[in-house]
Order: structure tokens, then C-alpha cells, then sequence
């Protein structure tokens, strides 16, 4: 059987606590359902159960999106960008490669370049190495480009890419400023005429108000139920 593509679980960490507390909330109501002090009876079992299930379930939701979901939201991404194939695509956050890999299949001229630090907490096995792998997996080596750099201060120059995209990127950078200044780097980076979409859980409004005060056309879709958490896509295009 030949080898896949592995695209990780987002948020690793934050799944593993909520599941793992969730049980541990579960197991103990079962094992003490009750207390007794003096004439008084707690009973621990209802409110307790009901506890544990608002923690796993949240946690499950998040893993059936990382191995399934997030596949079908990529697809929503891309189909935000007028294709011809011969775009020049930055993926701001590319991680593993789901975006990245997910242009470059729809570029037959162009090329697609995929900027990340690639911390850990994000993503499991984020790292430079698992992306080369799913884009060599995906067959579009030839492509792509990848670099290390930050959002906040990209190397490209101004009006450099048709399409910029991003998903579950930006709101972990954890100062409003530095999330503004991520925005304005995608607009300055962005051509005359080009589109950037950015996906993300929070901070939306905020990305819609920066890259409107950039001059570009901004547009907000509704949220995307079938993700969790729900998330929503900006779409932003550069006047010609």
C-alpha cells in the first residue's frame, strides 16, 4: 500500500486536555456518584456527567475536523480564488502543506509558496520535514517553494502573488498589533487584482477591519458549521 498524506491534528494539546479531562471528570462521578456530609447528601453523578461530556465532546468534534473535516474546508478555501493555473499563491501558515499542497494542484503555469515557523502547539508534527513529505505524497514538488518567515514580516515584495490564503493562522499571533501587521503584510504582498481569504475561529472582524482600512474589498462569509469550532472566511481583493 503506498504511503499517504499526513496532515496532522490541529491544536494537539487542546485535544488531548479537554478529552482527557472530560474522563477523568467521568470516572470519578462514577466511582464517588455521591457525599455524604453530616445530614447532607451531594450527589455528584448528573451534574458531574453532564460536565464530562461538555468537555470530550468539543475535544471529539475537533478531532473528527482534523482528519476529515478540515479536508472538505480546504476545497471551500481554494474555491474562493478565480483559478486560471498560472498564480503566484502564498499560503501564510502552510504547516504540513494542506493548503499548499491543495493550490498547487490547481496551478498548471503557476507556482505556490508556503511560509510558516512551524511551532509545535499548532499542529502535530509540524515541522519542515512532514510538509516536504505530503507535498512530495501529493506529487507537487515541482510547484511549490517553502520558507521559513514570519507573517508579521514577510521578505516578498510588494504586489508579488495573484492569491494570498491562510487558515487557523493568525489568530496565534497573540497581540492585536501583531495581528494587524500580519494583515498588512498580506495586503502590501498581494497584486493589483488579487484575492486573499483567510480562515479563522476568532479575530475575523479584526482581519476584515485592517484589510479594509488596506484599501482592499472585503467580504465575510457565514460560518462554517460543519468545522469545529465553527470557523469563517474573509475574503479580501486588491482593487485593480
Amino acid at each position: 500500500m503506498s504511503e499517504k498524506p499526513n496532515y496532522g491534528i490541529d491544536a494537539p494539546g487542546v485535544i488531548r486536555n479537554l478529552i482527557l479531562s472530560g474522563l477523568a471528570v467521568a470516572v470519578f462521578c462514577i466511582v464517588v456518584p455521591s457525599w455524604q456530609i453530616g445530614p447532607v447528601k451531594l450527589l455528584f453523578f448528573p451534574s458531574l456527567l453532564v460536565s464530562a461530556a461538555f468537555l470530550i465532546t468539543p475535544g471529539v468534534l475537533m478531532l473528527i475536523y482534523s482528519k476529515h473535516g478540515k479536508f472538505k474546508h480546504r476545497d471551500r478555501i481554494l474555491d474562493c480564488v478565480p483559478w486560471t493555473g498560472a498564480e503566484r499563491v502564498l499560503d501564510v501558515g502552510t504547516g504540513r502543506g494542506l493548503l499548499l499542497a491543495g493550490a498547487a494542484k490547481r496551478l498548471t503555469t503557476g507556482k505556490a509558496i508556503g511560509i510558516d515557523i512551524w511551532n509545535q502547539e499548532d499542529l502535530s508534527g509540524n515541522n519542515l520535514q512532514n510538509l516536504e513529505r505530503n507535498v512530495d505524497l501529493e506529487g507537487v514538488r515541482d510547484k511549490t517553494e517553502v520558507r521559513n518567515e514570519n507573517a508579521q514580516k514577510m521578505s516578498f515584495a510588494d504586489n508579488s502573488f495573484d492569491a494570498v490564503v491562510s487558515n487557523l493562522c493568525l489568530h496565534n499571533i497573540y497581540s492585536q498589533a501583531g495581528r494587524a501587521q500580519a494583515c498588512w503584510e498580506i495586503a502590501r504582498v498581494l497584486k493589483p487584482g488579487g484575492v486573499a481569504v483567510i480562515s479563522d475561529f476568532r479575530h475575523t472582524g479584526e482581519y476584515l477591519g485592517v484589510l479594509g482600512d488596506a484599501g482592499l474589498m472585503v467580504e465575510k462569509q457565514p460560518l462554517a458549521w460543519d468545522t469545529f469550532p465553527p470557523l469563517r472566511i474573509i475574503t479580501a481583493k486588491k482593487p485593480a
